[in-house]
């Protein structure tokens, strides 16, 4: 079974801006094509999209990476929101960190899952308890 790939408000930003992001958007681009090269399913959980949406300059570039890649959004349900929360308090993180659980939370419904980030550090201590998410440093 292929790997589900999550991204994070900093790999997506990479994907859309990639002109002005240099060395770094192609490690972005790199892993999303060895994702669809091996089936993996690519997703974006929706709060990332309250990091990164900032008006139509911004949102243009985004929703081309989105409808133009196969890039699906995954919504936020009940259920990952609890295990966001349960996330943070097991951390002993405040909810400035919300988004991050968020993502953690979203890549805990794949059985195999990479998270690319940009943010190893706190994305690895919220992702340490679950052993099928591994983090990709961008």
């Amino acid at each position: 079974m292929a790997e589900a790939l999550i991204l994070d408000s900093e790999a997506l930003n990479l994907l859309a801006f990639r002109a002005e992001r240099g060395a770094l958007a192609l490690r972005a681009r790199a892993i999303l094509h060895l994702a669809f090269l091996h089936g993996g399913l690519v997703r974006v959980p929706a709060p990332v999209l309250a990091e990164v949406c900032r008006g139509p300059r911004f949102d243009a570039a985004v929703n081309h990476v989105l409808t133009a890649r196969g890039i699906l959004v995954a919504d936020l349900t009940a259920g990952i929101a609890r295990r966001a929360g349960q996330i943070l308090a097991r951390s002993k993180l405040g909810s400035s960190h919300a988004v991050d659980a968020f993502v953690v939370a979203t890549a805990a419904e794949f059985p195999a899952c990479v998270i690319a980030t940009g943010d190893v550090s706190d994305l690895g201590k919220l992702a340490a308890p679950f052993k099928s998410i591994r983090i990709f440093g961008i």
